[in-house]
């Protein structure tokens, strides 16, 4: 898997405005609706904030990786966003998050989400990974600097 297998620039932002853990459910699932017409934005915040309720996505160093299921997805579509202010997310080290990387997956793809989750971590547990990302000054260099790897 690579990262330009289920990223694009149009599902990437810097500077994303969110102030809560809420709304950033809600962005994502607007923003990933909004380029993809097969999901349906309210349908997927439900389906994200689900899996959230399950244990937080939230993996230290500031990175969170909401993800879910959707029997709408026929691909794995994932989209990153840098937050214009860092957020509570009930990580693992409770540190405010300011990477995301969320991921939709197929609903019958339970070992492709699994290779796609655990790629996704070790990337982002990478110090080296997350400040070339912080460093980005646009969406554009955010964009190249997440698929460089």
């Amino acid at each position: 898997m690579t990262l330009d297998s289920i990223l694009t620039e149009g599902r990437t932002e810097y500077g994303a405005p969110v102030t809560s853990k809420k709304r950033l459910l809600e962005y994502i699932a607007a923003g990933i609706a909004a380029d993809n017409t097969e999901f349906d934005a309210d349908e997927l915040f439900n389906e994200l904030l689900a899996r959230e309720r399950l244990g937080s996505t939230g993996l230290g160093h500031g990175v969170a990786i909401p993800h879910c299921r959707s029997s709408r997805c026929t691909q794995i579509t994932g989209m990153l966003l840098k937050l214009e202010q860092a957020i509570d997310f009930e990580a693992v080290d409770d540190e405010p998050v300011d990477l995301i990387f969320a991921l939709i997956v197929p609903a019958e793809a339970h070992d492709e989400h699994l290779k796609v989750l655990g790629a996704l971590a070790t990337a982002f547990n990478e110090a080296d990974y997350r400040s070339k990302l912080r460093s980005a000054e646009n969406t554009e260099a955010l964009f190249k600097r997440a698929i460089a790897s």
